[in-house]
């Protein structure tokens, strides 16, 4: 028997955010296990409920999904986030896929290619609908820009403070720190500390404040 996936749908639009749970509710190894309204809902009820996938609208009021979506990652990374948007825009996806999400989805697509992109990152693969993958022409890589959350990180370690230091101030873990500073030189392509201070005086990080972040 297969692995049932369990599948939380986090929209605004009660009427969308039902339609897709009886979509999904009729495939045998999907269960949707919530409808939330917002992001913040999805935040708090995490830990209880822990699901597989996310179904995430990118505009919602109060949290919305990208900064939903980094703050999930944060504390579940095992945790696969789909995103369900009406914006193809290049910006939105390849914004939505450098804050981690695992796929991405326009509103409009075919019922069943819901359940194929679900299938698709549970099997650790990514995911673009037609309309988001044009999108990305090749001078715009996906997924290089450096999210809020590891901005912040690097102007705390431009300015010399240690994994601990950043983890204390951001009030995550401090193996969470150490994370985004991988992804930071990753993306970066830096691979020293050094590096990191040089490339955020050259671009200015250090001239702001968390405000602008």
């Amino acid at each position: 028997m297969s692995k049932i996936t369990r599948v939380v749908v986090v929209d605004d639009h009660p009427m969308v955010a039902e339609g897709i749970e009886a979509i999904l509710e009729s495939y045998d190894d999907i269960t949707v296990i919530a409808t939330l309204a917002d992001g913040q809902q999805i935040i708090d009820q995490l830990d209880a409920l822990r699901p597989d996938v996310i179904l995430m609208d990118l505009n919602m009021p109060g949290l919305g999904g990208l900064s939903a979506t980094e703050m999930i990652l944060e504390r579940a990374p095992e945790t696969r986030i789909l995103v369900l948007s009406m914006h193809d825009s290049p910006e939105y996806v390849s914004t939505a896929l450098s804050h981690g999400a695992r796929g991405y989805l326009l509103k409009d697509v075919p019922t069943e290619e819901i359940k194929g992109a679900i299938d698709a990152i549970m099997a650790g693969e990514r995911y673009l609908c037609t309309g988001a993958e044009g999108a990305l022409s090749p001078s715009r890589p996906a997924g290089e820009a450096l999210t809020n959350r590891e901005q912040m990180v690097l102007l705390q370690l431009a300015q010399g403070r240690s994994n601990k230091e950043v983890a204390n101030m951001l009030d995550i873990s401090v193996r969470t720190v150490e994370t985004h500073r991988k992804n930071i030189k990753r993306k970066l392509g830096i691979s020293s500390t050094a590096g990191l201070t040089r490339y955020a005086l050259e671009h200015g990080v250090l001239q702001g404040t968390g405000a602008n972040l």
